[in-house]
């Protein structure tokens, strides 16, 4: 009797082995199958546009819009810095343009007075032009009857007070000849004063007009900068942690908090280096993300990193120090969902999440 319930307890044993040996056989042959025609990992995660919220002046926040994890519309004002020092910085910009625009003015005054002093002197040039010519004229004809009434005083055919009468008048041609020469010589010289100021106010205006343009650009600087100090959501999405008080200075450059961009989503999986020689641009990928196990997300490998991740990572492996250990390196697939996905779903992932990924190689 018991040699039976032995015998039955060792075929039972016996069978169950069999039937795992069988299980086993059935799971490794699937397994290597399914493996000719699909790349799988489990190295990988979600990822969204992040974009980092970054102030471009200087200042104090005195007011901040936005809490932990709110949800913001392209334009939404987020925080504002205090602006009286950019207000009075536009006001001292305004005051030196309207100065520059003053200057202007001036230098285009002194250029039409100039103007006018070169028009003045060119029509006294022109005029004692004329006036000496008459005179030399006067003076000629004063001279030939001096010469007559010289010869008829000699010859005792005229009284000595006519002689001098002639005499006086050629002194007076004589004269007036060189004063209208004179009067010429003073009217180009003014002339060419005249014209000297004129090209010094031109190069003034130029100056002048130079001066303000750079007011304009630091008058459009500063209100920019007066802008810059309400701080407003450049995207749709949803805000971070909010790492910002009313009465913390913030800086240029300074990362305060983050928009997650929730209107696009991708998944980045890190493949093993031996993954990829089946791999190609254009395959489709099954997505199985932890938050929903239920339900399989639908994906292309739409492009490859153009190199490891250790290649970018703070301090890279360097193999020339002799400490080589060599290990399998992965690579960086950027897989995008499909648009026949779960709307929702889509929605509500997160970056950071894990997923699971499954290339279809054929």
């Amino acid at each position: 009797m018991e040699n039976t319930e032995k015998k039955a307890t060792n075929n039972k044993f016996k069978y169950i082995l069999g039937a795992l040996v069988i299980i086993g056989i059935i799971y490794g042959v699937y397994k290597y199958v399914h493996s000719l025609a699909h790349e799988t990992t489990d190295d990988a995660q979600v990822e969204k546009n992040m974009n980092p919220i970054i102030p471009r002046v200087t200042g104090y926040v005195t007011k901040v819009f936005v809490k932990d994890n709110d949800f913001v519309k392209k334009g939404d004002t987020l925080f504002t810095i205090e602006d009286k020092d950019y207000q009075v910085k536009v006001e001292e910009a305004n005051a030196a343009l309207i100065s520059a625009q003053g200057s202007l003015e001036v230098s285009r005054a002194d250029i039409s007075g100039a103007q006018a002093n070169v028009s003045v002197s060119e029509a006294n040039f022109s005029s004692a032009g004329g006036n000496i010519e008459s005179a030399k004229i006067r003076a000629n004809r004063a001279n030939n009857d001096f010469v007559r009434y010289q010869n008829l005083y000699k010859n005792k055919s005229i009284t000595k007070q006519q002689f001098e009468q002639a005499e006086a008048a050629k002194l007076e041609a004589d004269n007036e000849v060189k004063i209208l020469q004179q009067q010429q010589k003073a009217s180009n010289y003014q002339k060419s004063i005249a014209a000297s100021r004129s090209n010094v106010s031109s190069k003034q205006t130029d100056v002048a007009a130079a001066n303000i343009k750079r007011a304009q650009a630091v008058l459009d600087a500063a209100k920019l900068n007066l802008g810059y100090t309400v701080v407003t959501a450049s995207i749709d999405g949803q805000v971070s942690k909010i790492n910002i008080q009313p009465g913390q200075l913030v800086a240029p450059g300074q990362s305060l908090f983050y928009i997650i961009n929730n209107a696009e989503a991708w998944v980045i999986a890190n493949f093993k280096e031996t993954q990829l020689s089946k791999m190609v641009i254009g395959q489709k990928v099954g997505i199985h993300v932890d938050a929903y196990p239920d339900y399989e997300f639908q994906g292309t490998i739409t492009s490859f990193s153009p190199a490891t991740g250790a290649r970018f990572s703070l301090l890279p492996p360097d193999n020339a120090t002799g400490n080589f250990v060599k290990t399998i390196q992965r690579l960086p697939v950027k897989i995008s969902l499909d648009k026949e996905n779960d709307a929702k779903k889509m929605e509500n992932l997160r970056p950071g999440m894990n997923v699971d990924v499954d290339v279809h190689l054929k």
